[in-house]
């Protein structure tokens, strides 16, 4: 069976205990409307915590308790601009993940 290689670098055709086990983490992470909601935005550059408040309509101590789970599992990363702090997508691989899933649910709504 050929091996998938979908980002230079990245060897697919192995799966170990410990990618599998930060694999099931991410997902979990995506797992919640909020903060996939939140990881969507990013998808198209940086955004400070008022904007991304704005953008999913929810509270502002809600969206930082989401973006500081998202940080901890590695998702996104954050930069200080003044008294704001900025916050991106950790890895190109992240914003590819969002889209995936997205897609996939685009389609399988479109299926019904």
């Amino acid at each position: 069976m050929p091996v998938r290689q979908r980002s230079a670098g990245h060897d697919l055709s192995e799966l170990t205990e410990p990618t599998r086990d930060v694999a099931v983490q991410t997902l979990r992470l995506l797992a919640d409307s909020t903060r996939l909601h939140v990881l969507w935005h990013l998808r198209d550059g940086e955004r400070s915590v008022g904007d991304l408040v704005r953008l999913v309509d929810r509270p502002s101590p809600a969206v930082s308790q989401h973006l500081a789970k998202l940080r901890m599992g590695g998702l996104v990363r954050t930069r200080r601009d003044g008294t704001q702090i900025i916050y991106r997508l950790a890895t190109d691989h992240v914003g590819g993940l969002v889209d995936d899933v997205v897609a996939h649910a685009q389609h399988i709504e479109d299926g019904r």
